[in-house]
C-alpha cells in the first residue's frame, strides 16, 4: 500500500524510508519513537509507543520494515507502529517504490543546462559555470534541492536549477536594458550548487541530515567560496568574481529570509524572485497531488500556513 492510498483504519505492513526519527519520552516518562515514513508517493508521521530502540536518529535515511495501523491525528494520517526493524540483504523490495524522483527527463535537462551555459555571451561567466558543472559531476544529476518543502526528491537540484535557468533566460530578454543575461543565467545555475555539500545524502539519494559544514556555514557561503576559488584558478577579474559571488550570497532576497547579504544588483533582485517563484510553484504542485479538485489542502506551513484551493478550471473548456 502506497502512503498516498492510506486511510484511517487501514492495516499497514511493508518497506519504507525512515526520516526525522527521534527518541522521546511521554509526560509519564515512557519512551517512544517519533518520525516519518516515506515512499515514492509521499510521507506519513509514525509513532511507536513504549519503544527505546535500537532504531533511532542514526538510522534516518535507511529502509525499514514496519507493521502497524493507520489512525488520524490533527486531521492528518499517522501510523501507530507495532513492529519495526531495519531492512536486510534478504528482504526483497524495489527502491523505485520508495524513492521519489524528479518528474523530468534528467538526461534532457542536463543537456539543456550545459547547452545554455555553453551559449553564454560573457566568456568569463561561461568558463566559470562550465568548470563548476564539470566539478559537480554526478551529484548535480542526483542531489535533491531540499531536505523537505520543495524539490526534495532525487534529481530535485537539477530540476530546480534548469527551471530557474529557463525563467532567467526569458526574463533577461524582457528586461534586457536593465539586466545582464550572462550574469542572471550564471546566478541561476550557481545559486544552489553547494547544496551537494550542505546535505548528507543517503545511499538511496535522499537528504538524511545536514553535514557539519552545512550546519555551520551553509550553502550560500560555501557556494560563494567555491565561485571565488574557481575564478581565482581561471584568472577571472575581481569585479566579475564578486558579482557572481553576490548572486549566490543574496539569492534568498533579504537577510531575514536567509540571505547572507541583501540584493544590491538588478540581476540579484530578479534572481531572488525567480527562486521564490520556482520553489513556491513546486510547493503548489506537490500539494495539489494530494488534493482533490474542488477541495482545500491541509495547511501548508511553508506558505505561511495557508490552505490551497485546487480548482478544476482548464484552458480547453
Amino acid at each position: 500500500m502506497k502512503i498516498n492510498e492510506m486511510r484511517p483504519g487501514d492495516g499497514v505492513q511493508g518497506f519504507f524510508i525512515l526520516r526525522d526519527a527521534a527518541r522521546k519520552v511521554t509526560t509519564t516518562g515512557k519512551p517512544f519513537l517519533s518520525g516519518t515514513a516515506s515512499d515514492s508517493s509521499g510521507s506519513v508521521e509514525i509513532k511507536m509507543w513504549d519503544y527505546s530502540g535500537p532504531i533511532g536518529p542514526e538510522d534516518n535515511g535507511k529502509v525499514v520494515k514496519l507493521a502497524g495501523k493507520v489512525s488520524e491525528y490533527r486531521g492528518a494520517p499517522q501510523i501507530s507502529v507495532e513492529k519495526l526493524r531495519l531492512a536486510d540483504e534478504n528482504d526483497v523490495y524495489s527502491t523505485d517504490d520508495l524513492v521519489p524522483v524528479a518528474p523530468i527527463d534528467r538526461d534532457e535537462a542536463y543537456r539543456g543546462v550545459r547547452a545554455m551555459l555553453e551559449g553564454l555571451e560573457d566568456a568569463d561567466c561561461r568558463a566559470v559555470c562550465l568548470e563548476m558543472l564539470d566539478r559537480a559531476g554526478e551529484g548535480f544529476y542526483k542531489t535533491p534541492a531540499a531536505k523537505s518543502v520543495h524539490h526534495s526528491f532525487v534529481g530535485g537540484l537539477l530540476m530546480h536549477t534548469w527551471s530557474m535557468m529557463r525563467t532567467a533566460d526569458f526574463l533577461s530578454g524582457l528586461y534586457a536594458e536593465t539586466v545582464n543575461r550572462s550574469l542572471l543565467i550564471a546566478g541561476a545555475f550557481l545559486h544552489d550548487l553547494a547544496k551537494m555539500r550542505e546535505y548528507d545524502v543517503s545511499e538511496l539519494g535522499l537528504v538524511s541530515d545536514y553535514t557539519v559544514s552545512g550546519m555551520l556555514v551553509g550553502h550560500l557561503v560555501m557556494g560563494a567560496m567555491d565561485v571565488r576559488d574557481v575564478c581565482l584558478g581561471l584568472g577571472i577579474c575581481e569585479e566579475k568574481s564578486v558579482l557572481l559571488q553576490h548572486r549566490v550570497l543574496s539569492h534568498h532576497g533579504q537577510p531575514e529570509f536567509g540571505a547572507a547579504v541583501a540584493c544590491q544588483c538588478a540581476e540579484s533582485e530578479l534572481l531572488s524572485y525567480i527562486d521564490m517563484i520556482d520553489s513556491r510553484m513546486e510547493i503548489y504542485a506537490e500539494t495539489f497531488e494530494k488534493t482533490e479538485i474542488g477541495e482545500f489542502s491541509e495547511r501548508v506551513f511553508a506558505l505561511d500556513g495557508k490552505r490551497l484551493y485546487k480548482h478544476g478550471v482548464g484552458d480547453k473548456e
